[in-house]
């Protein structure tokens, strides 16, 4: 039962390394075949791509999963405290949030 576990779980790591090797040789495809006619940009090689790709990801996209803490899960989180509160205190948060937005989130804390 280990072995067979074990062994999906190698095959699931190689599809994942695979993927993102792919993945990149796109990333690689796609910009030297579009981006140096259009912006006038050099040409990458495949490690370049690759390091676009990751930093995309991290700038863009974050590294969680499904688990992850994306905007629906923020979304519901905001939601379930926002369910406790009294019609007064939602307009006292909304007026302080409406504040903060107009002179500056950390203006005031510096």
């Amino acid at each position: 039962m280990k072995n067979k576990f074990r062994g999906k779980m190698i095959l699931l790591v190689l599809f994942v390394i695979a993927m993102f090797f792919a993945v990149s040789a796109i990333v690689m495809g796609l910009w030297n075949n579009i981006l140096p006619d259009i912006l006038g940009v050099k040409a990458i090689s495949f490690w370049q791509a690759m390091g676009i790709l990751v930093l995309s990801k991290i700038l863009f996209g974050g590294f969680h999963g499904k688990g992850g803490f994306g905007r629906n899960k923020f979304r519901r989180i905001k939601e379930e405290r926002m369910r406790g509160m009294t019609d007064e205190q939602k307009e006292k948060l909304k007026e302080v949030w409406k504040q903060r937005c107009e002179r500056g989130f950390f203006r005031d804390k510096f």
